[in-house]
């Protein structure tokens, strides 16, 4: 059954369902384990399986013809990811991967397709995901042309704090789990200059640093900052 525990019941895939559909569509589902560092699937491999993430964090990256990577996503408890596979079968558009030990329920096309025909408000959820993954795809291809590195890195943080923040005394805690190259990669830049605008933001107040986390200290003057 979805629920709290698990963090179905705020996915798309499971938001217009009652509590007894949603644990049928549960009961479809397949855990898979992954280990830190191990792929889920390759960019350009076929691909006809929607994940939700009920544990850990997982990212989507590509590469380029010269080796170059990009990190387009890191998703959290509760995220979904692979639903385009659902409605157009295909090739891979990325590759995902376990930042941390992560644990995952998977949903085949032919096991979605009754759920689609029979609940259309299902269908529905689902285009409204990939709708705003469309506006956000669009929104960072802007901030790669309008917004400088500094700018994309403040967005990124708050981006991730949204997600994974846990406030305390001190500020609100961000723990990523990235390293400073997989930061770089997220907002499209070198590590060197986002290392840079890391140690302004921390010489200003804004955030202090922490292994793979940092703390946020100022929230609204690095919402400022990101535009």
């Amino acid at each position: 059954m979805a629920n709290e525990d698990d963090g179905l019941g705020a996915t798309p895939l499971f938001a217009a369902l009652d509590p007894e559909a949603a644990a049928d569509l549960r009961s479809c589902m397949t855990e898979v384990k992954l280990a830190r560092g191990k792929a889920l699937f390759s960019e350009g491999e076929p691909g006809d399986r929607l994940y939700v993430v009920t544990d850990g964090k997982i990212k989507l990256g590509r590469t380029a013809a010269d080796g170059r990577e990009n990190l387009l996503a890191v998703l959290g408890r509760g995220e979904m990811f692979g639903e385009l596979s659902l409605f157009d079968p295909g090739p891979r558009t990325a590759t995902a991967t376990a930042v941390t030990d992560s644990v995952l329920l998977g949903l085949g096309h032919d096991e979605l397709q009754p759920w689609l025909t029979g609940r259309p408000e299902v269908a529905g959820h689902l285009l409204g995901a990939l709708a705003r993954r469309l506006r956000r795809t669009n929104e960072a291809m802007a901030d790669l042309v309008f917004s400088d590195v500094p700018g994309r890195v403040a967005k990124a943080l708050l981006d991730l704090a949204k997600r994974f923040g846990v406030r305390a005394d001190d500020g609100l805690h961000v723990t990523h789990d990235l390293t400073q190259e997989e930061l770089a990669q997220l907002v499209g830049a070198s590590r060197e200059t986002v290392n840079k605008a890391l140690a302004d933001f921390a010489s200003r107040g804004f955030i202090r640093l922490e292994a793979r986390a940092v703390v946020i200290l100022d929230i609204e003057r690095l919402a400022r900052r990101a535009g």
